[in-house]
């Protein structure tokens, strides 16, 4: 495959970590990438690239409440599965807010923003896609027990046709994730089916019409890794594009589970898949039909074996995230500290806690918060690992104390604690493929103890998000602070990890 594109070794997956519901558009030499955030805010991160293998975060589609409405949202609820595309000058993202009005539209002429507040369709689905056709008619695609399909007008909202299926897909359960795509005067539809599980796979059918009758791909599916034993699992819900040298791709969601009975914290992440065109017009994805673990690129680059985030450049990075919107006095950044104020909302409720996480990109990392906190018998401050609201650790600070409480389901035991003379220090917590260590450090490191990384799983948590790492502070009152004079994420593995 010939390809401008100027990296050696590209390793999947590209984004690591909570990265689900991948869509891409390229706009002359540059790609631009979104992901679902579900109950997280913002919503809608965008990463840009040049050569598909470094995917730099460059802003969020949905950035205010007047775009993002969160009130009461279960974690697995909220945002599902944008598309992005570009279209005579303007970029047009789509997507679904599941809790909070339905399907709409926001637009940007400039990819990092401002972002319009949402045009609302009145289409009663999840997994919107936009296809323009060379006649400049616009059509909407969405799941359904049959994906169906309608013309729209996405500057206003404009439903201009029946909503009318168009293809059932091949019999997989729940087809969905719909893009309708022209090549070749050929209309392409690709969905996923079977479940954003195990059994996920991606499908494809043509038509000489994009209203169809769609013939299905004679390989179908076109890219699956049920029933394989393989690093990679659960891959589906890709989206296709081409780079400036005609060569096409495919980003695609996947899973890294780890242990026996497998299970996976890190969430559903994406990975990229060259695309080649057999003699018939179909699309050969990987290696026939499975994700390759890298991609020969030519050119030669070093891969980074470790990356730190931190606070210290005096502001919140576009990489964290807050839980649902937040309640902005509650964060106060001084410089180079960042003082966190308890919110009476904790991090079992469905309101706004006071909460700063990441998503875990990483089976081997270490998460460091370097800390002082004010609490009393009835507030408490740290550090979490957080799934969702019932499956979640939290090392953290309450009166003279240092505890680990740990809660799965209904459950939640407070697992060991230990005095301490001031309440400050190094909270951390260090992940392994198979388990989560916790540890305090005031001069000295103290293990307080290990938890089963499959309580924190998406096997036992359910959902559709990854395992978060954060800094956090709770208190009825408001009385209790977390000053933060650092954070850190180091990923200790890159290749594999």
């Amino acid at each position: 495959m010939d390809s401008p594109i100027n990296q050696p070794r590209l390793q999947n997956p590209i984004v690591r970590g909570f990265a689900p519901d991948p869509s891409v558009c390229r706009v002359g030499n540059e790609f631009f990438l979104v992901n679902s955030t579900f109950a997280y805010f913002p919503g809608v991160p965008i990463r840009r690239s040049t050569n598909l293998s470094d995917w730099e975060l460059i802003g969020h589609c949905l950035t205010s409440k007047s775009q993002l409405r969160l009130d009461n949202a279960p974690v697995a609820c909220g945002i599902y599965a944008p598309t992005l595309r570009h279209h005579n000058g303007r970029f047009y993202m789509i997507t679904t807010n599941v809790t909070g009005g339905g399907n709409f539209v926001v637009t940007a002429d400039d990819i990092h923003g401002p972002w319009s507040d949402p045009t609302w369709i009145a289409i009663d689905s999840i997994d919107p896609s936009l296809f323009w056709d060379d006649d400049g008619k616009c059509y909407i695609t969405v799941n359904g027990t049959n994906i169906r399909q309608a013309e729209i007008n996405p500057d206003t909202g404009e439903v201009l046709s029946e909503l009318k299926p168009i293809w059932a897909g091949t019999g997989g359960r729940y087809p969905e994730g719909p893009h309708l795509f022209k090549r070749d005067g050929m209309y392409y539809l690709t969905i996923a089916e079977g479940g954003t599980e195990y059994a996920h796979m991606q499908t494809l059918a043509r038509s000489s019409s994009p209203w169809g009758p769609f013939e299905p791909c004679p390989h179908n599916p076109i890219l699956s890794h049920r029933s394989l034993l393989h690093d990679f699992q659960a891959i589906g819900h890709a989206d296709f594009f081409d780079d400036p040298a005609g060569n096409w791709w495919a980003v695609c969601l996947g899973i890294r589970p780890t242990g026996y009975p497998s299970t996976h914290c890190l969430g559903r992440e994406t990975f990229l898949v060259p695309v080649v065109w057999n003699e018939d017009g179909w699309p050969v994805l990987g290696e026939e039909g499975r994700v390759p673990l890298s991609i020969d690129l030519p050119a030669v680059s070093v891969e980074k074996s470790s990356r730190t985030y931190n606070l210290s450049d005096g502001k919140i990075g576009l990489e964290w995230f807050f839980l649902r919107h937040p309640i902005e006095q509650n964060y106060l950044l001084d410089g180079k500290t960042l003082t966190l104020t308890g919110s009476p909302d904790g991090l079992g409720s469905l309101g706004s806690p006071t909460w700063l996480g990441i998503p875990q990109s990483s089976h081997d990392s270490e998460f460091v918060v370097v800390c002082s906190a004010t609490v009393d018998e009835t507030s408490e401050a740290g550090l979490s690992v957080f799934q969702n609201d019932k499956h979640r650790v939290e090392l953290y600070f309450q009166a003279q104390q240092v505890c680990l409480r740990v809660t799965v389901g209904d459950l939640s035991v407070v697992k060991s604690s230990v005095p301490v003379e001031t309440t400050q220090g190094k909270l951390i917590v260090k992940t392994k493929p198979l388990a989560y260590e916790f540890y305090f450090d005031n001069g000295t490191e103290h293990l307080l103890g290990t938890v089963e990384s499959k309580y924190l799983s998406t096997e036992v948590a359910g959902g559709f998000t990854g395992a978060m790492l954060g800094a956090y502070a709770y208190s009825e009152s408001g009385d209790s602070k977390l000053t933060v004079s650092e954070i850190r994420y180091v990923k200790i593995e890159q290749k594999g990890s």
